[in-house]
C-alpha cells in the first residue's frame, strides 16, 4: 500500500510596498521550503508586491502538485483572509484544472507568538530595570473595517496581559481604526502609566510598522514626562515556522478545531498552567437570573472533554 503524497504548502501573503517587508516574507517561505524538503513549498502575495499568489500555484503544479494546503500568513482573519485568497484559490483552480487545495486559518494569537511578543517587550526594556507591574503595554495592530478582526487583535493584548504580570495591555491600530496609535498612548497614561512599551502586532517590517514607530517617537517627543519605548515586529522566528506547519497540518489532515489555541485546559498558559487537562464538569452560574440549570455542550481537547454550561 502506498502511503498518499502528501499536499504541497502554499503561503499567502497580504504584500506590501516596503521591500524589505517582501524580502521578509520570501525569504521566510525559502527557510519553510529549507525546513521541509519533502514538501513542495511556495509562497506568493495578495496584492502590491511580487510573487502574485497565482505565480506560487504555478510553480508548485510546474513542480508536479495537484493538492494544496493554502495557509494565510497574517495575524488576524480580515478581508483578505476571509475573501481575497478563497478567491483567488477558486479563480487558480479555473487556470489549472485538476487541482484541489484546503484552507487553512490565520496564525494568531497563538501563546506560540504571545511568547515572541513578551521576548520583543523584554528586548525593549532591557538595561532599564523596570519591574513589569510598572509597564504598559500598547499593542498595535494593523486596523481592519472588519470588527471582527479588529475584535482579534484586542483578544491578544488580553491574553498577553494574562498572567505575565504587566500592568496593563492596551489595544491600538495604525489605520483604518479607532484608536490610533497617539490616542492609544493617551488612553494609557489616562489609567496612570508613566512608562509604556509600544508593540507592533506585525509579522514583519514594512510601511505600517515603520508608521508605528514614527507616530510613537513623534509622540514621546511631545510627552517628555511619560518613559516611552517601541518594541520590534515578531520576524521569522522558529515559532512562527513552527506554527505555520502547524497550521498546515491542520490543514492537509482536514481538522476542523474549535478555538483551542488559547484555551487553558489544553495549553499551559501563563499563571494557568495547573488546568491542564483537567476533567471537565457541568457549571452553573448561581448569580445570573434563569440560570439554575445547565445546558450542557460538550468538546473534546485533544483527550479530554470539556462541558460548559451556560
Amino acid at each position: 500500500m502506498t502511503t498518499p503524497t502528501p499536499p504541497a504548502l502554499l503561503i499567502a501573503g497580504h504584500g506590501t510596498r516596503d521591500d524589505a517587508g517582501a524580502a521578509a516574507f520570501r525569504d521566510f517561505v525559502r527557510e519553510l521550503g529549507r525546513r521541509h524538503p519533502e514538501l513542495p513549498v511556495a509562497g506568493g502575495f495578495i496584492e502590491l508586491s511580487p510573487p502574485p499568489l497565482g505565480d506560487a500555484v504555478t510553480e508548485l503544479v510546474e513542480r508536479g502538485a495537484r493538492r494544496f494546503a493554502a495557509v494565510p500568513l497574517m495575524l488576524v482573519s480580515a478581508g483578505h483572509a476571509k475573501g481575497d485568497i478563497p478567491a483567488a484559490l477558486a479563480r487558480e483552480k479555473e487556470r489549472h484544472p485538476g487541482i484541489s487545495y484546503t484552507y487553512g486559518r490565520p496564525l494568531g494569537p497563538h501563546p506560540a507568538l504571545l511568547r515572541v511578543l513578551e521576548r520583543r517587550l523584554d528586548e525593549a526594556l532591557r538595561g532599564t530595570g523596570d519591574d513589569r507591574s510598572e509597564v504598559t503595554v500598547l499593542l498595535v495592530g494593523r486596523g481592519s473595517t472588519d470588527p471582527d478582526a479588529n475584535a482579534e487583535v484586542f483578544k491578544a493584548s488580553r491574553l498577553l496581559w494574562e498572567g505575565r504580570g504587566y500592568a496593563g495591555v492596551e489595544t491600538a491600530f495604525v489605520s483604518l481604526a479607532a484608536p490610533d496609535v497617539p490616542s492609544g498612548l493617551d488612553r494609557c497614561v489616562r489609567l496612570g502609566a508613566r512608562r509604556i512599551v509600544v508593540l507592533p502586532y506585525f509579522l514583519f517590517t514594512g510601511i505600517l510598522p515603520d508608521r508605528v514607530r514614527r507616530q510613537t517617537e513623534d509622540w514621546a517627543a511631545a510627552h517628555p514626562d511619560v518613559e516611552v519605548r517601541a518594541a520590534d515586529v515578531i520576524g521569522p522566528e522558529p515559532e512562527l515556522l513552527d506554527l505555520v506547519m502547524e497550521r498546515y497540518e491542520e490543514a492537509a489532515g482536514g481538522m476542523v478545531r474549535m478555538n483551542c489555541d488559547s484555551c487553558v485546559y489544553r495549553i499551559a498558559l501563563p499563571g494557568f498552567e495547573d488546568k491542564v487537562g483537567l476533567p471537565q464538569q457541568p457549571h452553573f452560574h448561581p448569580d445570573d437570573d434563569g440560570h439554575h440549570h445547565g445546558h450542557g455542550h460538550g468538546h473534546h481537547h485533544g483527550g479530554h472533554s470539556h462541558e460548559h454550561a451556560h
